[in-house]
């Protein structure tokens, strides 16, 4: 559950002595609590990551806390993000005809295990082809698109991202390719789900791929997306075992439900600000 009154900070930086003791003195000089506080000094790269929660006696200092931090930040060259933990995100939901992940994102909206909001579905087919009613409250935008108009569906989309303030970007079984500026323009805010414990069976029908190759074990990864095509920083993945007895169909079932779940808890980890990206990978602080 979200802590109503709490705020968070996530950092990187170069590592050097005395970080987490400017930045815990920093916070209680405000009258600061701290809730939570995870960090990682990463040997390969000398960088250092941290996400902290913390609390105020007085909630109305938070603009104070928020200003001052720049002078701390120019003193370590930290790169920073801190907000209220109750906001909530703006998020654009793309999908196309495969709706699975689409759905389960919803409900779990629904039921508050996502704390979001949904600022509009995209999709390249029309709104009868999703059959859920869960999008029915939800602005729906049919963009269909061919090789010809991908500049000027694209243009549409990235409009539409101004024009609702969307700060997250899901690609719920989006079954396009984003050109190279669409993806730089999405960088670090743009989520994908493959049908991959990656990397292998890219391309059409995976499963068909991993039945014909008599795979023991299946699996989908959630990354954020880049130019170069399902190879942006994981944020996570999971698998699931199966046998000789299982034809493409089953694997196909099977396969969805690793979707909607790693999509899920991706979506999750990005929300809480649980994720930091490290160049071509991400530092992901579990709860």
């Amino acid at each position: 559950m979200t802590r109503i009154d709490s705020y968070l900070l996530t950092l990187s930086c170069l590592d050097r002595p005395g970080i987490v003791a400017a930045i815990s003195s920093y916070i209680a000089s405000f009258g600061g609590n701290i809730l939570e506080a995870q960090q990682f000094d990463d040997a390969e790269t000398g960088r250092f990551f941290m996400r902290v929660e913390f609390a105020l006696q007085d909630s109305a200092r938070y603009p104070d806390v928020r200003r001052g931090f720049d002078a701390l930040a120019e003193q370590f060259a930290i790169t920073w993000r801190m907000r209220p933990r109750a906001e909530r995100q703006r998020t654009l939901i793309l999908v196309s005809k495969f709706d699975h992940c689409l759905v389960d994102l919803l409900y779990r909206l629904r039921i508050g295990e996502l704390e979001m909001d949904v600022v509009g579905i995209v999709s390249n087919h029309p709104r009868q082809a999703l059959m859920t009613p869960l999008i029915d409250d939800v602005p729906f935008h049919y963009l269909p698109v061919t090789p010809d108009t991908r500049n000027e569906q694209e243009a549409r989309i990235k409009a539409l991202i101004e024009e609702t303030g969307a700060e997250l970007i899901i690609l719920a079984r989006y079954m396009q390719i984003l050109s190279d500026a669409l993806a730089a323009y999405l960088s670090g805010r743009c989520i994908n789900i493959h049908h991959s414990f990656l990397p292998g069976f890219k391309g059409a029908k995976p499963y068909h791929q991993a039945h014909a190759r008599g795979v023991k074990m299946i699996g989908a990864t959630a990354h954020y997306v880049t130019s170069d095509l399902d190879e942006g920083p994981i944020i996570a993945q999971d698998v699931e075992g199966i046998t000789h007895a299982d034809r493409p169909d089953a694997l196909i079932i099977k396969g969805r439900d690793i979707e909607r779940r790693v999509l899920a808890k991706a979506v999750q980890l990005h929300l809480e600000d649980r994720v930091l990206l490290n160049g071509a990978k991400t530092v992901v602080f579990r709860d």
